[in-house]
C-alpha cells in the first residue's frame, strides 16, 4: 500500500496588532513606576506613606512611619502594616495600635489591617524646604492686565511670570499687554 502524502499546510500568521497607541504624557506614566515600586515594598497606594500625617495625625506621624502592608496570598484585605518607630515611642505606640488600626482602615474604606508589627529605628528625616524667594514687586504695567482675571490659580500663576520677568536683570523691550 503507497503511503499517502499530507497536502503541505499553510501557515498563517495573525494580523500584527497596531503598535504604540496614543502618545502618553509624563503626568500619565510617572504614577506607573511610583505604584510598581510601593508594591515591590508592600504598599499598595503610595498616599500611605505620603499622607502618613493625616492619616494617624501629626502627634503620631513624628514618631513613626509605615514601612509595608502585607497581605496574604491573592487578597486585599487582613494585613499586617509594618511601622518604624522612633527610639522609646514604641510602648505608646502599642497602647495606640488599636487607633492606628482604625484610622488606616477608614483611609482605605474597609478592613484592609488587622494586624501592626512595630519595629525601632531611625525614621527618614525630611527633606528640608528651601527658603521663600524673596518678594518681588510686580511693576505696575505688568500688574495692571492681572486684575481683570477672575480664575485664583491662573492669577496666582501669571503673577508668579510676571514676578519673574520683573526680577530679570533686563525686561524685554516689547511686552504687550497681558490678557
Amino acid at each position: 500500500m503507497p503511503k499517502r502524502e499530507k497536502p503541505p499546510t499553510v501557515k498563517t500568521t495573525a494580523p500584527e496588532r497596531a503598535r504604540g497607541g496614543r502618545a502618553r504624557t509624563m503626568s500619565e506614566i510617572v504614577p506607573d513606576v511610583g505604584r510598581a515600586a510601593f508594591r515591590r515594598f508592600g504598599f499598595i497606594q503610595s498616599s500611605v506613606v505620603s499622607r502618613w500625617g493625616e492619616i494617624v495625625g501629626e502627634r503620631y506621624a513624628k514618631v513613626t512611619a509605615p514601612e509595608s502592608i502585607r497581605f496574604p496570598n491573592g487578597e486585599r484585605a487582613n494585613g499586617v502594616l509594618t511601622l518604624t518607630v522612633a527610639g522609646a515611642h514604641a510602648p505608646m505606640m502599642q497602647h495606640v495600635t488599636p487607633v492606628i488600626i482604625e484610622r488606616v482602615n477608614r483611609f482605605f474604606g474597609y478592613a484592609a489591617v488587622v494586624r501592626v508589627v512595630m519595629r525601632q529605628g531611625e525614621l527618614p528625616v525630611p527633606k528640608p524646604r528651601a527658603a521663600p524667594k524673596p518678594f518681588v514687586v510686580v511693576p505696575i504695567e505688568l500688574g495692571e492686565s492681572l486684575r481683570t482675571i477672575a480664575d485664583p490659580e491662573l492669577k496666582a500663576v501669571l503673577e508668579s511670570l510676571a514676578q519673574g520677568v520683573a526680577a530679570a536683570t533686563a525686561l524685554p523691550i516689547s511686552l504687550g499687554k497681558i490678557s
